[in-house]
């Protein structure tokens, strides 16, 4: 396992060969899932989980090319469960600008193992997402099934997302254990673990907690979908010392950017996230050099292809 860590543990370090081109701008967290024409013919939407607004593929690409947009990371929406044909379609369809991050299956029989190994091995997945949510009923994330998952994740050299939406502090003690017994695995903190801009002496202690889990070298964070941690409408200026600390704490290499893409659409636009994450930064201030890592040298260091230029 050791060589897993080498693996993505010393992105930081690597230095990277000059280039004429642009920095790329990469998206670390959007979803896409069928149009409804799609989910009635080959991409069916899971039971229940129909979605309310358009998230197809042709209107992310529409979005990311106005928004200056060179790539990103698509996570499995809910809205297709365990049935990545769509993601996996795009992902075929678009192999130089996107990258995917599967749904973990923590079903007991242990399934969702092979699951996991299929999608990364032969469909070219390159993270993984743990929605302690889809756990069964009063089970973590640390049980025997979730603890094969992330180890065997780490070997696969794969990064594993998780969603706190419900609050950092009912997981925090299962991330702590699980970066404690599987060092080798990667792991990404999406929407900065749900944190808004602490105003009790709880949220305080559970910002602080997140800035503790900087202590694993193996633990980024995704500086995404602002609207959901922001207590203000665009440009979210209260999120400015929620990334000032991150960033202080774990270092701009270990921070990215991600819009949470289709939501974010009829919350401020997508051209518009991106444009926020500049704003803060000059209000904090930020150096360039820190700017480039959150807007794309973080996410490229951790999955090296399909982008380059970085």
């Amino acid at each position: 396992m050791a060589s897993e860590a080498g693996g993505l543990g010393e992105f930081s370090s690597r230095s990277t060969s000059s280039s004429p081109s642009p920095p790329k701008i990469l998206d670390s967290h959007l979803h896409v899932w069928a149009s409804p024409q799609e989910a009635a013919g080959s991409y069916p939407y899971f039971p229940g989980q129909e979605p309310s607004i358009p998230g197809d593929a042709n209107f992310l690409l529409k979005c990311m090319s106005e928004a200056g947009v060179d790539g990103a990371l698509i996570v499995q929406p809910i809205n297709h469960m365990f049935d990545h044909s769509l993601v996996t379609s795009v992902l075929k369809r678009h192999p130089s600008k996107f990258v995917g991050c599967c749904l973990a299956n923590p079903a007991e029989d242990g399934t969702g193992i092979r699951q996991l190994e299929d999608l990364v091995l032969m469909d070219g997945y390159r993270a993984v997402r743990f929605n302690p949510y889809l756990w069964p009923s009063g089970q973590k994330m640390t049980n025997e099934i979730g603890k094969a998952m992330f180890h065997r994740a780490g070997e696969l050299g794969v990064p594993v997302g998780i969603m706190c939406m419900k609050g950092l502090s009912l997981h925090i003690s299962e991330i702590e254990e699980l970066c404690e017994d599987y060092p080798s695995t990667i792991v990404i903190l999406d929407h900065m673990g749900f944190c808004k801009p602490p105003m009790t002496d709880e949220e305080h202690n559970t910002f602080s907690s997140l800035l503790k889990l900087a202590r694993f070298p193996q633990v980024y964070v995704k500086f995404s979908a602002l609207f959901r941690l922001s207590r203000e409408q665009y440009p979210y200026e209260d999120a400015r010392d929620l990334l000032s600390q991150v960033v202080s704490n774990y270092g701009a290499n270990r921070v990215m950017w991600g819009s949470d893409f289709p939501f974010v659409v009829k919350e401020c636009g997508y051209k518009e996230a991106k444009e926020a994450v500049s704003l803060l930064a000059n209000q904090i201030p930020l150096s360039s050099s820190d700017l480039g890592w959150i807007m794309g040298r973080t996410l490229g260091q951790l999955f090296q292809q399909p982008w380059q230029a970085l």
